[in-house]
């Protein structure tokens, strides 16, 4: 397979091909070690998945509580977009279009949903999910501003945990993350230990692995401009740059 992709690469003319794993596939390849993958077992029953959450942590998914958040469990890709954007913004990162979130819902049917934690009537945070065989995977998700206090976020992730477990998933897949970053720090207050994940590059016309991440200090004037924006304008300019680096 490795080999065929390469060839394909080499046929297309790209620049590089990038292959990703928890394993080495070639090691004669330059590599990357930046990204780690966390996933853990969903147990039987709800209040064991609560008790399984490290003290700290289970405290904040009890503050959500305590602050009276609801979840919504629908396929509204609408208000999961406009959420996500804000959330992305703060961070200086393009954002997807709508379409697009559309477009995946609409692939996946039922292996597909969004959970939204709403503050009374207002929406404060959503994520996007899949489920393959006995999986969860949250995927795109982000909170408005107000989220952080209110704990949204954490109860979020809560809800999708109590939501699967309640449906027989067996798994949690909390996904990639950067090693040193927030994301990475915040799955491990979960009680998640990172697994490395291996990126290989077969190089065709670059000489040097890309460096296409928000850690490169070239994209630091980018990112902190970005964050100034208003965000329907990020929602204009954001796809087309994040289909070009994407």
């Amino acid at each position: 397979m490795i080999s065929a992709a390469s060839n394909l690469a080499r046929t297309l003319g790209v620049d590089y091909l990038e292959v990703r794993n928890t394993q080495t596939q070639c090691s004669e390849w330059p590599r990357q070690d930046l990204y780690v993958t966390f996933r853990k077992e969903i147990l039987p029953d709800v209040e064991s998945n609560m008790e399984a959450i490290p003290r700290k942590q289970r405290a904040m998914v009890r503050k959500g509580i305590s602050n009276g958040l609801t979840s919504q469990c629908d396929g509204d890709v609408a208000r999961l977009h406009d959420i996500y954007a804000h959330s992305v913004r703060n961070l200086g990162t393009p954002v997807f279009s709508r379409r697009y979130f559309q477009l995946l819902k609409e692939e996946f049917g039922e292996a597909c949903d969004v959970v939204t934690v709403l503050h009374g009537n207002k929406p404060v945070a959503s994520v996007l999910n899949f489920y393959f065989r006995d999986e969860v995977l949250p995927y795109y998700g982000g909170g408005l501003s107000e989220a952080r206090d209110l704990a949204a976020n954490d109860f979020m992730y809560w809800e999708v945990m109590r939501r699967a477990c309640e449906r027989g998933f067996k798994l949690f897949d909390f996904g990639r993350s950067k090693i040193g970053t927030g994301a990475y720090s915040f799955k491990r207050n979960w009680g998640f230990e990172p697994t490395p994940l291996t990126y290989q590059f077969r190089l065709i016309k670059a000489e040097k692995i890309p460096d296409v991440n928000p850690l490169n200090p070239k994209f630091q004037a980018f990112i902190a401009l970005w964050r100034r924006l208003p965000v329907p304008l990020t929602k204009v300019l954001g796809p087309p740059i994040v289909r070009g680096i994407g």
